[in-house]
C-alpha cells in the first residue's frame, strides 16, 4: 500500500496497513528548527539543508531522511516552491545552530532583537533577544471603525502571517501563479506517491483577531457586530475568489486542503456557540461547501483548544478532518471525541501532549502514551498519527524517536 493509498484509506474511514503518519504536512504538524538540528545531530545526518519555511513559528521542512526514517506518508505542496537555493539565506537559530531563511523577506538585527520588515518599512514582527518566535506588532484595524471594507485586502497585507508566508503563497501576485500550482501539484503526484495537502486558511475568526488585536475583536463582536460582519462578508468575498482558481489548479493531484480558525483555549471555546453559528458557521460553510461541490479534496480544519461544543457545527459546514486534537484541553477527552464523532470526523493528531509531555516525559512513557492514544483513535480508521500541533524546540531527539517508534510497532 502506497502512503497516498494507506491515507486516501484512513480519510475513508478504513482500516489500513498500518498507522498513516505526518510531519510537516502543514504548519502546525511539523517541528522546530532548533529541534531539527538536534535530531540531525543525534542520529548522525551530515549536510543537507535546514530551511525554516515558516519563520514565524521557525519551522523546517522536514528532508528526505527525515520522511524516510520515520515513514512520513504526507507532503506539503509548499515544499515543493522551496527549491530555488537562490531564494534561501543563511541564518543562526536561537540556540546558535546553522539554518536557512527565506530570502525574500527582510529579516534584520535591531538591538538584540530580529525584526521583519515589510515594503513600506514598518516593522511587522520581532523576535526578541531569548525569544523563539516572532511577535505580531502590527493590528491595522487597532481603534478603528469602517462603513465599508473595499480597501481590507490592504490592511491585510500588513498582518505579520500575511506577510511572512510560506513558499507557495509568496508567489500569488505573479501572473501565473495558477498554472505554477498546477505544474508543481501534477509534478508531485506522479512523481511520488506521498498523501499531498496544501494551505488555503480562509481564516474568519482569526483575522479578525489579527486586523484588530484580540482584545479590541471579542469586544467589537458583541459591541460591534454589524460593522464585524461587514468585514467577513468582505473576507468571505476574498477567500472565494481566491479559492475557486486554486481548486482548479490543484484538482485533482492534491487529497487534502488545509483551512483554519482558532476557536478554542485550553478551557474550552472562545466565543459561545450561538456566536458561532450564528456569525462564522454560515460563512465558514459557503468556503468548504465550495471544495465539495467542485472537488474531492478533504476539508481538514485546523483549531486548537478545547472545541467539542463546535464540531457538530463544523462537521455540518463540510469538514472531514480535525486537527491537531488537543487532548489535553477542556472537553476533548479521545474516548469521548472517537466514540461521538469517529463516523464523521477523522482525528488528525492527538499523538501525545507536545506542551508537557512530549518534553518532560522518559522515552519509554512517551511510547506509552502515544500507544495509549492510537490504540483510541485507530480503530476503523479515520486516523492519520501526529503529535498535538508542532514539536517544540527542547524536546529531546530520544523522544522523537521513541514517538514514531512507538505508532510503528503498533
Amino acid at each position: 500500500m502506497t502512503s497516498r493509498e494507506r491515507v486516501q484509506k484512513a480519510l475513508n474511514h478504513e482500516e489500513t496497513d498500518k498507522i498513516p503518519v505526518d510531519c510537516g504536512g502543514m504548519r502546525s504538524t511539523g517541528l522546530l528548527g532548533v529541534a531539527y538540528n538536534r535530531l540531525k545531530e543525534h542520529v548522525g545526518i551530515k549536510g543537507g539543508k535546514t530551511k525554516i519555511y515558516d519563520i514565524v513559528q521557525q519551522l523546517a521542512i522536514p528532508e528526505e531522511w527525515y520522511l524516510e526514517k520515520f515513514c512520513i506518508d504526507v507532503m506539503d505542496l509548499a515544499r515543493t516552491f522551496a527549491d530555488n537555493e537562490e531564494e534561501w539565506r543563511e541564518w543562526q537559530l536561537p540556540d546558535g545552530s546553522r539554518a536557512f531563511i527565506p530570502a525574500w523577506l527582510r529579516i534584520e538585527r535591531k538591538g538584540d532583537s530580529w525584526v521583519c520588515i515589510n515594503k513600506d518599512n514598518d516593522i511587522v514582527a520581532k523576535m526578541p533577544a531569548d525569544s523563539l518566535y516572532f511577535d505580531q506588532l502590527i493590528w491595522p484595524l487597532y481603534g478603528v471603525h469602517k462603513e465599508n471594507f473595499d480597501d481590507l485586502p490592504q490592511s491585510i497585507e500588513k498582518i505579520m502571517w500575511s506577510h511572512m508566508t510560506d513558499p507557495l503563497w509568496k508567489n500569488a501576485e505573479r501572473p501565473d501563479f495558477y498554472q505554477l500550482v498546477r505544474e508543481k501539484a501534477r509534478k508531485l503526484y506522479e512523481e511520488t506517491d506521498y498523501a499531498i495537502m496544501t494551505g488555503f486558511g480562509g481564516q474568519l475568526f482569526e483575522l479578525g483577531q489579527f486586523l484588530y488585536r484580540n482584545d479590541e475583536f471579542m469586544m467589537n463582536l458583541l459591541a460591534h457586530r454589524k460593522e464585524m460582519e461587514k468585514m467577513f462578508d468582505k473576507l468571505l468575498e476574498i477567500h472565494l475568489e481566491k479559492l475557486e482558481p486554486f481548486l482548479d489548479a490543484v484538482s485533482p493531484y492534491v487529497q487534502i486542503i488545509v483551512m483554519g480558525d482558532d476557536l478554542g483555549t485550553q478551557n474550552g471555546p472562545m466565543i459561545s456557540p450561538k456566536l458561532y453559528r450564528e456569525v462564522f458557521y454560515p460563512r465558514h460553510r459557503e468556503i468548504y461547501q465550495m471544495v465539495k461541490q467542485k472537488t474531492d479534496i478533504a476539508v481538514f480544519m485546523h483549531s486548537c483548544g478545547g472545541i467539542y461544543e463546535f464540531l457538530p457545527d463544523l462537521i455540518e459546514a463540510g469538514v472531514d478532518i480535525i486537527n491537531p486534537v488537543q487532548t489535553q484541553s477542556a472537553g476533548m477527552d479521545p474516548i469521548r471525541l472517537k466514540k461521538e464523532f469517529g463516523k464523521d470526523l477523522v482525528f488528525w493528531g492527538g499523538g501525545i501532549d507536545t506542551q508537557h509531555n512530549l518534553p518532560n516525559l522518559t522515552a519509554q512513557k512517551v511510547k506509552d502514551e502515544v500507544k495509549r492514544n492510537v490504540e483510541i483513535f485507530m480503530p476503523g480508521g479515520g486516523y492519520v498519527f501526529n503529535q498535538i500541533h508542532n514539536i517544540l524546540a527542547d524536546v529531546p531527539p530520544e523522544n522523537i524517536i521513541a514517538m514514531y517508534e512507538a505508532v510503528h510497532e503498533m
